[in-house]
């Protein structure tokens, strides 16, 4: 079965949030001045990714990825393991980033990864057959062609045990959980129970997730949209929210796209994250 190539338009991290215009530029919010915010100049671009990272007190600096439409890619921000050295990459069609890394899914099905090594979510090089990539914390996601997917990286919560996965449409990575969206409409889980993967297993037709630090969400049918796991900042406070058609998942924040391109934010925004009034996205691709 072939798949709809899946490029976000919206990203949210730990202090900052980036969304992609209509023409091809890109908006940030968050810590004015910041390295991850450095955008301005970017043109062309087709899909953005951030570099998440669970909220504690030796975390929160990130970077910023953009996929340009001839298949370059661009990185902002904090390159302390390499993570934005992406110059050279070419023959990019999605891209995905975590704490201190970066993927890239290429033409050919492959992928590739710069960044921090030590948990082995760079460990990429064998996968093949791919149709998108996602980027936890500590741990790295490639959805197949066929419909399975495969992992690598920290497993310490059982983040990385999706084999036996199949008839998957999407798939999402958070600190410590995994989430996937089925072909037909449901959402399945596995890892930290604190990010909801019990609670997400009563979901039903979905059509797009995203996966927090500890929080997942989904949008379903119709536009409206569903989180669990952890609320503690207002991150799943989304009851409310019509005409949904994306959401991206934070640290402690839930960015979703309306179907006119305007831009929701809940949760924490000490960091301005959530200053997302008056934005107008490209809703779709």
């Amino acid at each position: 079965m072939t798949q709809q190539l899946f490029r976000a338009r919206i990203a949210a991290g730990r202090r900052h949030s980036v969304g992609l215009t209509a023409d091809g530029s890109v908006l940030t919010a968050g810590i004015p001045k910041a390295e991850e915010r450095r955008v301005d100049s970017w043109r062309n671009i087709v899909a953005v990714a951030v570099g998440n990272v669970h909220t504690a007190s030796n975390t929160g600096r990130s970077h910023t990825v953009g996929l340009r439409e001839n298949g370059t890619v661009l990185a902002a921000g904090w390159n302390n393991d390499g993570q934005c050295d992406v110059d050279d990459w070419t023959s990019v069609v999605g891209i995905a980033a975590g704490w201190r890394r970066t993927l890239a899914l290429l033409a050919d099905g492959t992928a590739r990864a710069t960044g921090r090594r030590n948990e082995g979510a760079c460990d990429v090089d064998e996968w093949n057959d791919l149709v998108a990539v996602a980027a936890g914390d500590w741990h790295s996601l490639g959805l197949r062609a066929d419909g399975t997917a495969v992992a690598a990286g920290n497993n310490r919560r059982g983040q990385c045990e999706v084999t036996g996965w199949h008839d998957l449409d999407a798939v999402a990575a958070g600190y410590l959980h995994t989430v996937a969206l089925t072909r037909d409409g449901h959402v399945i889980a596995t890892g930290d129970r604190k990010s909801g993967v019990e609670e997400v297993a009563e979901w039903r037709d979905a059509v797009a997730v995203a996966a927090g630090s500890y929080h997942t969400a989904a949008v379903v049918a119709g536009g409206r949209v569903l989180a669990a796991g952890d609320n503690s900042r207002g991150q799943c406070d989304v009851a409310s929210w019509r005409e949904v058609v994306a959401v991206a998942a934070g640290s402690t924040h839930t960015l979703g796209i309306r179907a006119e391109g305007s831009v929701l934010a809940t949760g924490n925004n000490e960091d301005r994250q959530c200053d997302t009034a008056g934005w107008h996205l490209a809703a779709t691709g």
